[in-house]
């Protein structure tokens, strides 16, 4: 028999062919040698009316072929972009234009759209424009959303685009009769993905097929496909979109259509043309989505033991200048806050507000590391109060592995309730201890102290819903060659779909892992699709490629039991043979199986004769039995009931340099439930990816704006990311799996894991080091010595 592949470290695929410089980016697309390409003004103000548009001295200026600005365009092109998640309590979602109608409410957003022979006249041509603007008072940050005494939006009183509340039992009477009571004030700021690919936008009209071909780097071709269907007056069977190689996406790239995308084809079928839009570095920064910037106060109400009684948040999430996403972000924080735990009672209200800076949208964690960050840094001033070891208080507040599954009684981002499928969290919090050596470091922490060095230790826990719907789906086709082809729609970024889905299908179908190959975001292969985002490919386009697989397995048994003259439950498929249990000379090919059905009139080849009429076949029957159809395939769609949750718990040993305040990462464990793993060796790639950028977003990133709505580090001379040597060597991982039982491979999602916990579990441990409250995140050296300086120092 073929041995198993699910939860095998197998090899990724992918990586010869990046490793060698092969990999096909949207840049690297080749239209021929008549692509023109395009440049883009952008708003050098946060806040202003747009009195003039002068483009006259481009217009005769040589190699340019078209300018746009918002008087250019007509029909859907001229309304707004859409508001892809409505809410109902999204009551003044605003989103902006394709080009800038009348006003600018951030500095980078597009203003006019400028298409030429290359790239070099069109950023020529770009500066040629003249703009007269009316300069507005800019809103900046949320303490001026909040005082609502300018507006981003005349018509949007107080800045204020949603207010939402939940709340399950009575909080705040619970938090009033505990026997004790704690308030914080909390604040994370804003950063941004930075993938190493920024966007980018190739198209190409074919008049003569009334068709649009379509590259895009995205995290979801389908739904780019829709947007540019509408936007442009055509039908979705008239729009191909295909995603090439994406250098990266953690989020940003799921917004769409980002203005260049409707842009792109827009001027392609005016001018008969393909038209190339590639963003540099500087426009990312300025023009693409930023997230996590929240301000929060948390009222917490606890007995002696630590169990919480009645849990109340309000936050306050800056969203920026529109809201294209909706309210996802601020939606997951106020559910993913509750983490591993059951407060007796809860209330979470937020606000989202605007601002005059670059909207925010989801990256990786998506709202969960603020809430996340809430809720463990009031377990760690919880556990201070009442003199308790943290991993204590922790324990005495976990939803325990015999309540499952557990409802929070509040709605998740999908619409659908907030149900945790399966978990272990006690065994979890005992295997991080384990791995990061907590209950031996006291004496360590004496022993450094005596050496007159500052270490300290950290933990967080989290909860991160996984696999939301509404579907993805998968196609499996066996080739008369016995080789596998594998569609599915959702796009890949780096994460290994390429791997684990052939690794699903070799073990369902019974063929090898090196006869399968898997194509990704492609919408001419799978048009039904959603994207890829929220840690949900595994769970639902690897549920999808598993049933697909299976629907292929049962023809390819009813077909070959024929040819075999057997009974289809005593089969097996092994390394792509056929073949009846206990008797393997007779045996079949799955590639003479794949000839078999698809009954011809003509013989092109040896294997093809098979199938023609004369050779094969019942002649009382039709060739092609009733329910049936040609051809040796599979395609199947999975739809999940709810979100399935995965967990984990990450610790971190740091110390800090008493003069400079650098913080030096000793250890760093991580121990994670994905339910079962189909590789373990990707779901450890995640994990250290995502550990590497939380790292990142807790010590380095943030994006700085000044007064007037300027971005003072828009550029990597200026936004700090840490180098490798900022990295752990080595991340121990540990893992737990508690199936779900909402999918047929009992998996849950990984890819955001990662990068979760980091605010929290670093505020924790510097805390711990320092003796210092940490309440703002991320921290900085100089932010540590200006605390320092601030607070009274004990030790």
């Amino acid at each position: 028999m073929s041995t198993k592949l699910m939860g095998q470290p197998v090899q990724r695929v992918e990586d010869q062919r990046f490793l060698r410089g092969l990999g096909r980016y949207v840049d690297d697309v080749d239209t021929g040698p008549g692509t023109l390409h395009a440049a883009v003004l952008r708003s050098p103000h946060a806040h202003a009316r747009i009195l003039d548009i002068d483009v006259e001295a481009v217009l005769d200026l040589d190699g340019v072929h078209a300018v746009y600005t918002h008087d250019d365009l007509t029909g859907p092109m001229a309304e707004p972009l859409p508001l892809l998640i409505p809410h109902p309590a999204l009551t003044h979602g605003r989103t902006q234009h394709a080009l800038a109608k009348d006003e600018v409410n951030y500095v980078g957003e597009a203003i006019a759209f400028v298409v030429a022979d290359d790239r070099y006249v069109a950023e020529d041509a770009v500066a040629r424009i003249v703009v007269t603007y009316d300069v507005l008072p800019p809103v900046v940050g949320l303490e001026a959303a909040r005082a609502g005494e300018r507006l981003v939006h005349d018509d949007v009183p107080g800045n204020l685009a949603a207010r939402l509340e939940q709340e399950v039992g009575d909080a705040r009477a619970a938090i009033a009769a505990a026997p004790h009571r704690l308030e914080l004030d909390l604040t994370i700021e804003r950063s941004a993905c930075m993938p190493l690919e920024g966007r980018g936008t190739v198209a190409r009209w074919e008049p003569d097929l009334d068709r649009l071909q379509l590259w895009t780097s995205t995290q979801t071709s389908t739904g780019v496909r829709a947007a540019v269907a509408v936007k442009l007056g055509l039908d979705l069977g008239q729009v191909d979109v295909i995603t090439p190689d994406v250098g990266g996406g953690f989020g940003v790239k799921v917004v769409h259509p980002w203005p260049e995308e409707l842009l792109v084809p827009y001027a392609a079928r005016a001018l008969g043309r393909p038209v190339k839009f590639t963003e540099d570095r500087r426009e990312h920064f300025i023009s693409s989505a930023h997230e996590r910037g929240q301000v929060q106060h948390v009222e917490v109400g606890f007995d002696d033991d630590g169990r919480v009684l009645g849990l109340d948040v309000e936050f306050w999430h800056d969203n920026g200048a529109y809201t294209p996403y909706g309210l996802i972000v601020p939606i997951i924080t106020s559910t993913q806050l509750l983490g591993p735990y059951k407060p007796g009672a809860y209330r979470v209200v937020f606000e989202s507000l605007y601002t005059n800076t670059v909207i925010v949208t989801p990256y990786r964690g998506a709202g969960r590391p603020q809430g996340c960050y809430a809720m463990e840094r009031t377990m760690d001033a919880v556990a201070a109060y009442l003199g308790k070891d943290r991993t204590e208080v922790r324990a005495a507040n976990f939803i325990q592995p015999d309540e499952f599954p557990y409802d929070h009684g509040l709605v998740f981002q999908d619409g659908r309730e907030l149900e945790y499928d399966s978990g272990d969290y006690p065994a979890s919090l005992e295997k991080l201890k384990e791995l990061v050596g907590w209950d031996d470091f006291p004496a360590y922490q004496r022993e450094m102290a005596a050496q007159g060095r500052r270490v300290g230790i950290g933990l967080a826990c989290y909860v991160e819903g996984t696999g939301v719907g509404p579907y993805e789906g998968a196609h499996v086709h066996v080739e008369t060659s016995g080789k596998v082809k594998v569609a599915t729609g959702l796009t890949t970024q780096g994460q290994g779909h390429a791997t684990v889905f052939a690794q699903l299908v070799a073990d369902e179908l019974g063929v090898r892992f090196e006869d399968v190959e898997v194509v990704t975001g492609d919408t001419r292969r799978m048009p039904y699709a959603v994207g890829t985002y929220a840690s949900r490919a595994a769970v639902m386009s690897g549920s999808a490629v598993h049933l697909a697989a299976r629907r292929a397995k049962e023809k390819a048994l009813r077909i070959a039991a024929d040819a075999l003259e057997a009974d289809p439950a005593d089969l097996q498929i092994v390394d792509g043979v056929v073949s009846v249990k206990g008797a393997p000379d007779s045996a079949i090919d799955l590639g003479t199986v794949s000839v078999l059905s698809n009954p011809l009139r003509y013989a092109f080849d040896e294997a093809s004769k098979a199938a023609t009429q004369f050779s094969v076949g019942d002649n009382s029957l039709p060739p092609v039995p009733e329910d049936e159809e040609p051809g040796l395939e599979g395609k199947d769609f999975y739809s999940p009931p709810r979100a399935t949750f995965a967990s984990g718990m990450h610790a971190v040993i740091v110390e800090t340099d008493p003069e400079t305040a650098e913080v030096t990462i000793l250890k760093y464990a991580v121990v994670h439930d994905c339910g079962h793993l189909i590789n373990p060796m990707i779901v450890e790639g995640q994990i250290h990816g995502g550990v590497a950028q939380g790292i990142g977003g807790a010590l380095y990133e943030r994006m700085a704006y000044d007064e007037s709505g300027q971005l003072l580090n828009a550029s990597f001379m200026d936004f700090l990311m840490p180098y490798v040597t900022e990295i752990p060597d080595g991340i121990d991982i540990d893992h737990l799996e508690t199936p779900s039982p909402l999918n047929p491979l009992g998996i849950k999602g990984a890819g955001e894991a990662g990068v979760i916990p980091s605010a929290a579990v670093f505020a924790a441990a510097i805390e711990d080091a320092e003796g210092l409250a940490i309440r703002a995140m991320p921290i900085s050296p100089s932010d540590l010595h200006t605390l320092r300086l601030s607070q009274e120092h004990p030790r």
